[in-house]
């Protein structure tokens, strides 16, 4: 099954807002206080929603899996950056290493999922990673500077890719709406902690909580959760090669709320990731090798999880 274009245009667009939107964010309040504000209030807000909608919440082994994603992909990326940033990575030098997530998901796929490495998906992900490296290439020679805190940064590019992979196995079952409340809420431990280790300071209330609101809203609370839909409609390969063109848009909006200039790398690689986009979609859903252990056909993939949205 495709992405819809809609969807796909709506996550990529949302996870793009979420990069500068996070700029003005840690300008107004130390990273891990906003952090963990964001992943509780989201986590909260997002439980009230399943039980209003009558949603079913992941129990027993689903909720254990639900917690690893939420770990993984909130919890290890986000802090994973921060953290980085913290110990001197250039922003953009962050960007390049994230926007390596469409090639990283494909290996880490083929090598747990063992889905076939077919030329269309190589050329894919290819293409997608030349089109993170154009739109961030000013920032490549910082890459020799960034220092030993690119560890960190590359902690979150592998909680990301090995996140969205494991949701793909093991989570098939879970309503995406429950899954984020449940990995938000999760999320929110180790950012708390940070937060206490490293001290909550406000610099800019109002600034700080109008950019909370919309991070709560926009990023977490509604692009995470269609994010994981693109996995149940996808695979995990799929919605990674979304990623290719956020960097791109990330740069438009960060030209209109930041004032940063647009290189023409970000134009070059806004092109070259929509290609990649389209030379995956060409090949339909993902065709993983029938192995019984590993996978799962597609036509057992439950009702709850195709009609969530």
């Amino acid at each position: 099954m495709r992405i819809p274009p809609m969807l796909a245009v709506s996550v990529i667009v949302l996870y793009a807002f979420g990069y500068p939107l996070g700029a003005l964010g840690v300008a107004a309040m130390s990273p891990f206080l906003l952090l963990f504000l964001r992943f509780a209030i989201s986590g909260v807000l997002l439980l009230g929603v399943v039980r209003w909608t009558s949603r079913r919440p992941p129990t027993g082994t689903s909720l254990g899996h639900a917690l690893v994603v939420g770990l993984l992909t909130q919890a290890t990326q986000f802090l994973g950056c921060y953290l980085g940033l913290r110990a001197g990575v250039p922003a953009g030098v962050a960007a390049l290493i994230i926007g390596v997530n469409p090639a990283l998901t494909v290996l880490v796929a083929r090598a747990v999922l063992r889905e076939r490495l077919t030329a269309r998906r190589a050329l894919a992900a290819g293409l997608g990673l030349a089109a993170v490296v154009t739109a961030c290439w000013s920032t490549v020679p910082a890459l020799a500077h960034a220092g030993a805190g690119i560890g960190f940064t590359l902690l979150g590019l592998v909680g990301i890719a090995v996140g969205g992979v494991y949701q793909q196995r093991f989570c098939r079952d879970v309503d995406p709406l429950a899954g984020n409340a449940v990995g938000m809420l999760i999320a929110a431990v180790p950012a708390g902690a940070l937060a206490l280790l490293f001290g909550a300071t406000v610099i800019d209330p109002v600034r700080g909580a109008v950019v909370l609101v919309l991070m709560v809203l926009l990023s977490s609370m509604t692009a995470t959760t269609l994010y994981l839909r693109v996995i149940g409609l996808a695979g995990a390969s799929g919605a990674a090669m979304l990623f290719a063109v956020i960097p791109s848009v990330s740069a438009m909006f960060a030209f209109v709320l930041l004032g940063e200039p647009v290189h023409p790398g970000a134009v070059a690689g806004l092109a070259l990731g929509g290609a990649a986009c389209a030379i995956a979609a060409l090949g339909g859903r993902r065709t993983p090798a029938p192995d019984p252990e590993v996978d799962e056909p597609a036509s057992s993939e439950p009702a709850e999880l195709r009609s969530a949205a």
